[in-house]
């Protein structure tokens, strides 16, 4: 059959109609679908749940809201966000989900960082060492602020009598804490705290130790805090008690030497608060070296016990406490302090114990070889990463 020309024209013209009509309701329909699909929280900020209508800008804010919540690597991050379609709040609580595995992954290396945290009153101080593996995660607020609510679980779970007290995480693992941060809130138990953080730090968390030491007698806890990123923190902490004989004895003299004390105790590391306690195997250890450096001396038998026993003394100032130069006057030693403030308070001041805890001191670290090619000189070489 054959058609006109005007004909053809006005069956083009309807299939283009039809067209344009079909084209109209499409968009439509996918206005209306992208309706439904955008989240409208209640302060107004849009949410979208498809990637493919997220733009790039919106996409790094979303990244960046996100990174500040959680405190998870920014490639956590984004992977949370493209799974979950760029809902932010799934996006979280998958984070949450995928980082406690990520945290048992984690717990077998080494961390050998971290913060000392301290808690105390008059009578009584707790510190808890919780580590990390890197010093950049010790300055995060988040770990700052459970090694801080550590120390202050320590202390209330401090029992009466316990003058002197070490204690492994096991003490505190399964008790209940109430957190209150930005990023950490809420009731949970120790364990799952620790995991917490590390799952947003993306390292390695545990809580290794604890010391506890307390006064039962008339006297004063001081401590000090060495490399303090804020008070109560550090990495080397010195910890000591004095006690007074005469209850009536005012201690503000008495808390200014022990803190000047603690300091000693960090500054020069002592093993043993007397002469008295020195141990025998350590004293028979010592002798038996300084005699056998006497010995290659030629010198005569009496000449050598001399140098021994002076050699004996030495050591007693370096490892003794009570014997060793005074950090605020090396032309005094600690037990003349002590006997100068006894007169000073008109009473007889001793110590009672003491502590020095450094972080990471006992955990074995391990050295990493990288090899290394040096183009200018064609040679290849070892570096050590410590």
């Amino acid at each position: 059959m054959a058609w006109g020309q005007g004909a053809k024209r006005s069956i083009l013209g309807l299939l283009f109609r039809a067209q344009q009509q079909t084209a109209r309701a499409y968009s439509s329909s996918a206005f209306q679908t992208h309706q439904l699909s955008t989240h409208v929280p209640q302060d107004g900020v849009f949410l979208r749940r498809f990637s493919s209508e997220v733009s790039s800008s919106e996409q790094m804010n979303l990244i960046k809201q996100l990174r500040q919540r959680t405190s998870a690597p920014i490639k956590d991050v984004k992977a949370s966000l493209v799974a979950c379609n760029w809902d932010i709040e799934a996006a979280q609580k998958d984070l949450r989900k995928r980082g406690v595995a990520l945290a048992a992954k984690k717990s077998s290396r080494t961390a050998a960082e971290g913060l000392l945290a301290i808690a105390q009153d008059d009578k009584r101080a707790a510190v808890v060492e919780l580590n990390c593996e890197t010093d950049f995660v010790a300055r995060n607020d988040v770990f700052q602020y459970l090694a801080s609510s550590l120390a202050k679980m320590a202390l209330s779970a401090q029992g009466p009598g316990e003058l002197f007290m070490p204690f492994g995480p096991e003490l505190l693992e399964n008790m209940s804490i109430n957190l209150d941060h930005p990023m950490l809130s809420g009731e949970t138990t120790v364990q799952s705290a620790v995991t917490e953080v590390a799952a947003m730090v993306g390292e390695n968390v545990k809580l290794r130790r604890g010391f506890m030491l307390s006064t039962t007698a008339h006297g004063v806890v001081s401590s000090y805090m060495h490399t303090c990123p804020q008070p109560g923190m550090g990495r080397i902490a010195g910890l000591v008690t004095l006690e007074a004989e005469d209850s009536s004895t005012l201690l503000d003299a008495v808390k200014s030497v022990g803190s000047s004390i603690a300091m000693q105790i960090v500054a020069t590391k002592p093993l043993f608060l007397s002469k008295e306690l020195v141990s025998a195997s350590a004293l028979e250890n010592e002798r038996e070296i300084f005699r056998t450096q006497a010995e290659s001396s030629g010198k005569s038998q009496m000449a050598m016990e001399k140098m021994v026993e002076g050699r004996l003394r030495k050591y007693f100032e370096e490892v003794v406490l009570m014997e060793q130069k005074y950090v605020l006057n090396d032309n005094t030693n600690v037990k003349t302090v002590l006997n100068d403030l006894s007169k000073e308070v008109g009473s007889k001041v001793i110590i009672g114990n003491f502590i020095r805890m450094e972080v990471g001191e006992g955990i074995e670290r391990y050295s990493i070889f990288v090899l290394s090619h040096v183009i200018s000189i064609d040679k290849w070489v070892f570096v050590c990463d410590v």
